[in-house]
């Protein structure tokens, strides 16, 4: 097949718009699909979460309680319980006797994420997801490439650690730093220390160890991520055969490592990720041009 060359400035045009397409992840999946197709998976979680801390919100700034307490035991419209399973876990350890709405609120919340996948929460619900999120956005426009994450496994180890914490101090160890909880009560009430908290994670995940907290250390992701691990919901790298090996979905992804086998489909893997630490989060799809993922079943082993 023949083509007309192209003109000296045709191809120092081409050149610039190439170069500010791949400048940064989803540039040219924007440019292919349009912004909105290329953000959609990302609003829907913006505006889940908004929606989610208005609930909480609207309580103490308007004094209209559809919602009361907080993510990590709350009741809905005076009826429905939901509790955090990580704060149940300290609690029993600690060996204090929940109420029957806190072992309620987290069956309930226990079998929602064991459907859904248990890290969605941390991509959907959890607020310091904008805070790591928003870190690894600076890191790539800023060109930061120092610091290094420590081993994923650690998040594991520390979710060991604070149950053993619990019981030897007969409390709930990790509540009184757990940055979830602060940043929550940072955004609803304010104040100094919870304030620190969240930054402190922000400046981790931005000058330590790029996505260091959620990916490696946050053990409620890690309680979350053994809650999701058999769970229905999954992304899959359907259309691998369209893969253009631009690696934005690595870029993007808060745990890239989940990705390969499911996209490179070696040893007849199936394109289904099932890594129970993906977070169901969306990017990988919003960023792909030539729409390789799709939000299915994990029994759709469909591959093209």
């Amino acid at each position: 097949m023949s083509s007309t060359p192209l003109s000296p400035a045709e191809s120092r045009s081409f050149g610039l718009k190439r170069s500010a397409i791949v400048a940064r992840p989803g540039a040219a999946a924007v440019h292919d699909k349009g912004w909105l197709a290329a953000h959609r998976w990302w609003l829907l979680r913006r505006l889940t979460q908004l929606a989610l801390l208005a609930l909480f919100l609207a309580g103490p700034w308007l004094g209209v309680w559809i919602v009361k307490g907080n993510l990590a035991s709350s009741l809905t419209l005076g009826v429905l319980p939901l509790t955090d399973p990580f704060v149940l876990a300290q609690t029993l350890a600690a060996r204090h006797v929940p109420e029957l709405s806190a072992l309620v609120g987290a069956g309930i919340v226990i079998a929602f994420y064991a459907l859904v996948g248990g890290r969605t929460f941390c991509a959907w619900v959890c607020p310091v997801g904008v805070v790591t999120d928003t870190a690894a956005w600076l890191r790539r426009r800023l060109a930061i490439s120092t610091g290094r994450a420590p081993r994923g496994t650690l998040r594991h180890w520390l979710l060991g650690a604070v149950l053993l914490a619990s019981a030897v101090f007969g409390l709930p160890a990790w509540e009184a730093v757990n940055p979830v909880s602060m940043t929550q009560r940072a955004l609803v009430f304010g104040g100094g220390i919870a304030w620190g908290i969240t930054a402190a994670v922000f400046l981790f995940d931005l000058l330590v160890a790029p996505r260091g907290w959620c990916g490696h250390v946050c053990p409620q992701g890690a309680l979350y991520a053994l809650i999701g691990q058999a769970s229905l919901l999954r992304v899959s790298a359907r259309h691998s055969s369209r893969c253009n090996d631009c690696a934005d979905c690595y870029a993007v992804c808060p745990e890239p490592q989940v990705i390969p086998i499911a996209l490179k489909g070696k040893g007849g893997a199936s394109p289904v990720i099932l890594d129970a630490a993906c977070t169901n989060c969306g990017r990988c799809i919003d960023v792909c041009g030539p729409d390789v993922f799709t939000l299915t079943h994990r029994f759709d082993t469909r591959r093209s």
